[in-house]
């Protein structure tokens, strides 16, 4: 993949690489890591791994987590505990050619945090608004972010 460097010398560029294994697993590296994406056994994969859309609710919890510290420390409010819970619903019918109307990703998701704290109500309502509006993952969700897609033949 070839990347085209920030003009903007603010922005972090984040990178994968994948390799298709079969139709439905993918091993992904990134940085020193690398993890598996496959599909349950009803979808016709391996179940060796979460799907992808799975994936973006553990990033979505996981982002939530690493800004609710973030965004508690900078407040001064103690947490001794972040329980994060996320559901989204989406219509699998774009993605398996059945129909073309409905969206193909997520039309709902559901975030549901549980925050074990010493802080009033009023002020766990203000960091939580907080970590809504920081979280990069929570705002690539919500909003449309462009992608570019380029494609080679080997």
């Amino acid at each position: 993949m070839t990347q085209t460097p920030n003009d903007d010398e603010r922005l972090e560029t984040f990178a994968v690489q994948a390799t298709s294994e079969s139709a439905t697993h993918t091993v992904v590296t990134t940085r020193d890591f690398e993890f598996a994406v496959d599909e349950p056994e009803e979808l016709g994969g391996t179940n060796v791994a979460p799907n992808p859309v799975e994936y973006i609710l553990g990033a979505l919890a996981g982002c939530i987590n690493v800004v609710g510290h973030t965004v508690a420390q900078e407040m001064d409010m103690a947490i001794d505990d972040i329980e994060i819970e996320i559901e989204g619903d989406l219509d699998p019918a774009k993605f398996l050619g059945a129909d073309p109307e409905p969206r193909a990703g997520y039309q709902n998701v559901r975030v549901d945090v549980t925050v074990e704290t010493d802080a009033d109500e009023s002020t766990v309502a203000t960091w939580l608004e907080s970590v809504r509006e920081r979280c990069p993952v929570s705002d690539t969700i919500a909003n449309e972010t462009p992608i570019d897609f380029s494609f080679g033949i080997n």
